[in-house]
């Protein structure tokens, strides 16, 4: 007998979920933060300022307190992009999850229930390809650490796509974030092609480069 079973959502889930769903995005602000670090133009400014400071008050030492406030700086804004993210999610399709997801056509949300908690969720919008095809949207899969490496993820984007299998879907399409390494690695090993890349819409995003991943996986349905 499996440990957790998928089912649809039901308004007694309705805090957990969303508790879920905040703390599966933003525990994500850390590794975007280290992932900047990389960038040459985070260090190029990073050292435009310790310079700066140096040249103009001759102290290594506020110098270098400009370059630990630099520091706190890119990890703030790393953080405001999940965290801005969430709230307005929060106040948008995770407001009223019922009557968004349940009550309208193409739409649906499961959640997986393990020793009678909530252990998981996923969602599915229909996607109107320019072409005329059809297609499904992946949206909001979360799983708590703690019931995390059990399969739960993979299991939920099964039932997305069987979902849209059954719908008669051409392909299911997601967004993910670069620093969710986990969430592309497994998408990637489940067969989802990556087919775009792009910077964030907004100006911290940018700032910082912070990139979205667009994801595709192709139904091969029988006519």
């Amino acid at each position: 007998m499996s440990e957790y079973q998928i089912r649809l959502y039901q308004d007694s889930d309705y805090e957990k979920v969303r508790e879920i769903f905040s703390d599966g995005i933003i525990e994500n602000s850390s590794r975007a933060f280290h992932i900047s670090l990389r960038h040459r133009s985070i260090w190029a400014f990073m050292l435009l300022t310790f310079s700066l400071v140096l040249w103009i008050h001759g102290s290594f030492l506020m110098s270098l307190l400009a370059l630990i406030a630099d520091m706190g700086l890119l990890y703030w804004l790393s953080r405001y992009i999940y965290v801005s993210y969430v709230q307005g999610c929060l106040a948008d399709d995770m407001l009223d999850i019922q009557q968004y997801y349940l009550h309208r056509d193409g739409y649906c949300f499961w959640v997986v229930e393990s020793m009678g908690e909530v252990a998981g969720m996923v969602a599915a919008v229909p996607h109107h390809h320019h072409g005329g095809g059809t297609q499904v949207e992946l949206k909001r899969l979360s799983v708590p650490r703690k019931h995390r490496g059990k399969g739960i993820a993979k299991a939920l984007t099964r039932t997305v796509i069987d979902y849209a299998r059954k719908r008669g879907c051409q392909a299911v399409l997601l967004e993910t974030s670069y620093p969710q390494v986990v969430a592309w690695q497994m998408y990637e090993k489940m067969g989802f092609q990556k087919i775009a890349t792009a910077p964030a819409p907004n100006l911290v995003g940018k700032l910082i480069g912070f990139t979205i991943l667009f994801y595709q996986f192709d139904l091969h349905i029988e006519r």
